[in-house]
């Protein structure tokens, strides 16, 4: 099997993300085969974190130890990278050692500098993208919707990383999307014509907007993320005034469909970017989306690392009876 990469959904076909989906579903749901319960067998995966984490570091070490592989954390602290050894260099040696490297940093350009190297590498986070966070999204917009294709997701905030994800994810699934964001913080606008390409061949429309309502307004599922992500503490004050009118809150909730999904990647800042009322409320499945990162990681490490498993009765069981409880 050739290397596999994941350092963005653009790269993905939608059968690839299809099939993550319904592996994860089965994860989550069905007892390990011993076949799967040794996938990574022998294996050892980095995790390298310039950045700190709780869901996506812990996720993965859980996911690693039971598909049967061995975490190592590895913090660039520790690594001779801050003595002045290239990032080339540092790829060549723990490719020596490591089956995989997952990597969460500030500089998405830095991803692809590691990636140039023998071993597969998985995005945990850049400033550009997070592929694995919007993977286990449309895992758990299609547990609720048993569908992707012709639902509507509105994104109210910052037009960051899981914005951009969001916007290539959803559009080669099938989903419209409206990106409500303040005139300085869009997001990128290369990806933004690059989803509205995915959306030409899918069928899904992507608009990006200042305005709120507009996301909201007839939405089948709201997005949220913080106003002030690791790095951009510089701008802390000017961002805590231009997102004012972007808090997702009742009000907004009222202008989406009845049977809305709420959803946020986590961290959040109560009483911010959302309300406490409705990050807690009757639509909000947040706790949830965070909890299906582990099934995620555990589709997207087999994908990554091991031939994929034929589909079983079980997994086209499970599928089957998302889809008739929706």
């Amino acid at each position: 099997m050739s290397k596999r990469d994941l350092l963005s959904l653009s790269a993905l076909s939608p059968t690839e993300m299809e099939r993550m989906i319904h592996r994860a579903i089965h994860y989550k749901h069905e007892p390990l085969t011993p076949k799967e319960s040794g996938l990574l067998r022998g294996k050892s995966v980095g995790l390298l974190f310039e950045k700190p984490s709780t869901r996506t570091r812990v996720s993965f070490e859980v996911a690693i130890h039971r598909l049967g592989g061995h975490p190592l954390f590895l913090s660039l602290n520790d690594l001779q990278i801050k003595r002045g050894e290239t990032i080339a260099d540092t790829a060549r040696v723990l490719g020596g050692y490591l089956s995989a490297l997952v990597i969460r940093t500030f500089r998405h350009q830095q991803l692809l500098e590691w990636s140039a190297s023998s071993m597969p590498i998985i995005n945990g986070l850049t400033d550009c993208a997070h592929p694995c966070q919007v993977l286990a999204d449309l895992l758990t917009i299609f547990e609720h919707k048993g569908r992707l294709a012709g639902l509507k997701l509105g994104y109210i905030g910052d037009g960051n990383n899981i914005a951009n994800s969001l916007m290539v994810g959803c559009a080669k699934m099938g989903m419209d999307v409206t990106i409500a964001s303040p005139e300085r913080f869009t997001p990128n606008e290369n990806i933004v014509k690059k989803a509205i390409e995915f959306g030409e061949e899918s069928g899904a429309h992507i608009v990006v907007t200042h305005d709120p309502v507009a996301a909201a307004i007839d939405a089948d599922i709201l997005y949220t993320d913080i106003w002030v992500s690791m790095g951009d503490e510089s701008e802390e004050a000017v961002r805590r005034k231009a997102f004012q009118p972007y808090q997702l809150n009742a009000t907004l909730v009222e202008k989406a469909k009845p049977d809305l999904l709420v959803m946020h990647c986590l961290p959040a800042h109560r009483g911010e970017e959302i309300t406490g009322e409705v990050m807690d409320g009757k639509h909000s499945v947040i706790f949830e989306q965070s909890a299906n990162r582990l099934p995620m990681h555990q589709a997207i490490l087999e994908w990554v690392l091991a031939e994929a498993c034929p589909a079983s009765s079980a997994d086209r069981s499970a599928i089957s009876s998302i889809q008739s409880r929706t």
